[in-house]
């Protein structure tokens, strides 16, 4: 909202069929408590945002304001939230109509936004073609195959592309909510809406929570065996020979073969299998970080730290403290 027009700015909410509750309602409550704290801090001279639900209509597919604002609500919404989906989207989602609708309100200004399985609307509607964007980490091979021009971060929580902002995970929804109080009315109503929410409002990633998923479906069975062997021998001492020998191929092809079947190379991936043994250790035991780098396959445990904040965002002992659940 800006301070010369005063305006509330419009959020609409697709709760299109499928779409989590808790989100849209969720969102709903973010907002309402953002008005208040920005009319009592001085901030807005009245409501900040004016928030309003729509849903695909069972005649025809279109999209209707299901309550809001003012008769007939809010035409050009100021942002528009396709929320996350606990299920299969029903094809109803994906209705020409519905995908119009979210094209006009782009091209009429909107900031146009998803949470989780909500980037699949916006990738249908033709919005993330040579973009960045993230979805859960779940679905991101999913969404890879279904989108290919996308520049998939799913290691990102948030993906703010300006006029585009995706959200990853379910409860990325708090997240979203935050960065368009951000956005439309500032940095100090934002913090204390986190405050009255209780979340940490910066410092997230999704690659926090997510866990190492290597693809096993590729079909090469010489690079699937060398997998299968990793899981049981990635502590020890493996090399590219190693490996090769496990697959029965030259290592020449089989670099090219593991790099086209996991999308790693294999240094990469053992390192990703080293991370995801080291999370479990960090959480769960009080085991020195040393000791925890040894049983993992490193003996450089401050060559190993790199690797693990690289690869996490986090150093060891902030990962720990964070997500220890001693």
């Amino acid at each position: 909202m800006t301070e010369e027009s005063g305006a509330a700015t419009a959020i609409g909410v697709l709760a299109y069929p499928g779409s989590q509750a808790c989100a849209v309602h969720g969102l709903s409550d973010l907002f309402a408590v953002a008005n208040g704290i920005a009319e009592e801090s001085g901030a807005s001279s009245g409501p900040a945002f004016s928030v309003s639900h729509w849903a695909v209509s069972g005649d025809g597919g279109d999209v209707v304001m299901t309550d809001g604002p003012g008769e007939g609500g809010h035409q050009q919404l100021g942002a528009l939230i396709a929320p996350p989906c606990l299920g299969e989207q029903g094809p109803e989602a994906f209705a020409p109509p519905v995908l119009a609708w979210i094209q006009r309100q782009h091209g009429g200004g909107a900031v146009i936004c998803s949470i989780c399985a909500g980037a699949f609307l916006l990738g249908e509607a033709g919005l993330l073609n040579g973009r960045a964007a993230t979805t859960h980490w779940a679905l991101a091979e999913q969404f890879a195959d279904r989108f290919k021009g996308v520049r998939l971060e799913t290691d990102k929580l948030i993906v703010d592309d300006g006029d585009i902002i995706t959200a990853g995970g379910v409860m990325a929804w708090v997240d979203l909510g935050l960065r368009l109080v951000d956005r439309f009315v500032g940095p100090t109503v934002m913090l204390d809406v986190a405050r009255f929410f209780l979340v940490d409002p910066s410092g997230r990633e999704q690659r926090f929570y997510s866990a190492f998923a290597p693809s096993l479906g590729h079909g090469d069975e010489p690079i699937l065996a060398v997998q299968h062997w990793l899981q049981t021998n990635s502590e020890s001492a493996v090399t590219i020979a190693s490996m090769s020998s496990v697959a029965g191929l030259s290592e020449r092809t089989f670099l090219r073969r593991f790099q086209k079947a996991t999308g790693l190379k294999p240094t990469a991936y053992v390192q990703s299998l080293r991370v995801g043994r080291a999370r479990e250790l960090l959480e769960q035991s009080s085991l020195p970080f040393n000791q925890i780098a040894w049983k993992v396959g490193y003996e450089d445990p401050a060559a190993f730290s790199k690797v693990f904040q690289r690869i996490m965002g986090l150093a060891p002992g902030e990962y720990r403290r964070r997500f220890s659940v001693g």
